[in-house]
């Protein structure tokens, strides 16, 4: 990513400047004055669609929509009081969760991996809302509005290197600025990270988890990472120590004991994490086997294994291990998105309809289930009712480029080319790319010429996009 970080540092620095105190909404405290809320929700909506454009991102509804479900339950119990979040799965094996202005919330795969059980994830996460709701963005600019602009860069660098992975950079960065400015900044980041623990820990009592596990994560990621040249971003922005992992377990140790610490939902998502990043599904099902001789009821290593199957063709063991497992939970959701995806690569398409219509009227919103149904319409090439489908499922997912995506290859596949273009421009909006997405709709306004009412539509949504553009290089210039 040759340009990610001096862009979104220019970005974060210009509307890190002082603004004018007239045109900010009075909000009783002195950093609302200097970057208003609505300010820090259009950086983060300028910010997200850049990144999105720069880093390659996990599209598995399944892991997304654990991801979304969880962080939107711990915001309700949170000081957050601006809940218009917005998410990106980073695809990268490396840990790292990350929280930036206006409401983006950033996981890595690698965050599965480390985070051994649910309470664990939950308090990385418990952790990054902390520093939204605390608005340390702000505070972080008005602590320091007086420094010239190489020095504002600094206070962001963490966020950044959180967010493009390219740590060495971000560091040489911060090092690169005048030393009384770092110390300062550093100073910033340990209260900031202090505050952040606290508020953290309180969110995770009140969601019903049991807060000690964040001091647990915290120690384990210490001793793994002790003797490493090159410790993970998180902990390169997170920085542990000794006297932080004393202070967040004094302060957990003060909460009720018998709060939630793991879910089968996270350990299924854990599986196919693990799958994902495995060499081959060869190695993975041997990893989930070894899991099943040391206890052969662990439901997760068996869904693992029934997942690696699929992917290495093995579909008689993998219906034989699922059939098992759906025995037990004929409900389960995520149990049941495997069996379909069993007897979609079976060609056994009438059985995977069935089971999607049954999964349907138990739960008709669940965002897996309508992608699954609309992966089985697309197998029967049954393109009008999968375009139909979609547009349904853009009523709640409008801001997701994986969705536009598949729009824009549906309509076209559906002969619906004018559709084509404008759903290609809402992703390629949604991903920074403004120019194309401009450019989708001047072709899309070519073929609606003869319809004034579409041709005016596709005219007024273009402006709207060449305003968005216009903003984003005002806040770049």
């Amino acid at each position: 990513m040759p340009f990610l970080r001096p862009t979104l540092l220019t970005l974060a620095c210009l509307l890190a400047l002082p603004s004018h105190a007239g045109d900010l909404p009075s909000l009783g405290d002195a950093s609302s004055a200097i970057v208003s809320p609505q300010q820090e929700h259009q950086l983060g909506r300028a910010w997200l669609s850049l990144l999105r454009g720069q880093v390659k991102q996990l599209n598995d509804p399944q892991l997304k929509d654990f991801v979304e479900t969880s962080v939107y339950r711990l915001s309700e119990t949170s000081q957050l009081n601006d809940r218009r979040l917005e998410f990106i799965l980073i695809d990268s094996k490396e840990l790292n969760a990350f929280a930036a202005p206006g409401g983006i919330v950033g996981v890595n795969g690698g965050l599965f991996f480390n985070a051994q059980t649910e309470g664990e994830y939950i308090g990385v996460l418990a952790h990054e809302l902390a520093h939204l709701s605390q608005r340390h963005f702000a505070r972080g600019v008005e602590a320091q509005q007086r420094m010239q602009l190489p020095m504002m860069a600094a206070l962001l660098a963490g966020i950044v290197i959180a967010a493009s992975g390219a740590g060495d950079a971000g560091i040489a960065a911060i090092a690169g600025s005048q030393a009384a400015a770092i110390q300062e900044q550093r100073r910033f980041s340990r209260q900031n990270e202090q505050e952040a623990d606290r508020i953290g820990i309180i969110n995770m009592e009140k969601a019903g988890y049991d807060p000690r596990n964040m001091p647990t994560m915290f120690e384990r990621l210490m001793r793994q990472y002790r003797f490493d040249a090159r410790p993970p971003e998180f902990l390169l922005t997170h920085p542990v120590s000794e006297s932080r992992i004393a202070d967040t377990r004094n302060r957990a140790e003060q909460a009720a004991k018998g709060g939630k610490e793991d879910s089968q939902w996270y350990q299924l998502m854990r599986a196919r994490v693990q799958l994902y990043y495995e060499e081959t599904p060869g190695l993975a099902a041997k990893r989930f086997r070894a899991q099943l001789d040391e206890n052969p009821n662990a439901l997760p290593a068996r869904y693992g294994l029934a997942l690696a199957q699929i992917k290495a063709g093995q579909l008689n063991e993998a219906r034989e291990n699922l059939k098992q497992l759906l025995a037990k939970q004929p409900d389960d959701i995520t149990l049941n998105l495997a069996q379909v995806d069993l007897d979609i690569t079976n060609n056994r398409i009438p059985d995977a309809q069935q089971r999607i219509d049954r999964l349907l009227t138990q739960y008709p919103g669940n965002y897996p289930i309508n992608q699954k149904r609309i992966d089985v319409l697309l197998k029967q090439n049954r393109m009008a009712d999968a375009e139909k489908a979609l547009e349904n499922l853009l009523k709640s997912r409008s801001d997701d480029p994986d969705v536009w995506y598949l729009v824009a290859e549906t309509r076209g596949q559906n002969g619906n080319i004018i559709g084509l273009h404008q759903a290609r421009a809402e992703f390629f909006a949604l991903v920074g790319e403004f120019d194309q997405a401009i450019q989708q709709l001047d072709l899309a306004k070519r073929r609606a010429a003869d319809n004034f009412q579409l041709a005016s539509r596709i005219d007024a949504r273009q402006r709207e996009l060449m305003e968005q553009d216009r903003l984003v290089k005002d806040m770049l210039r």
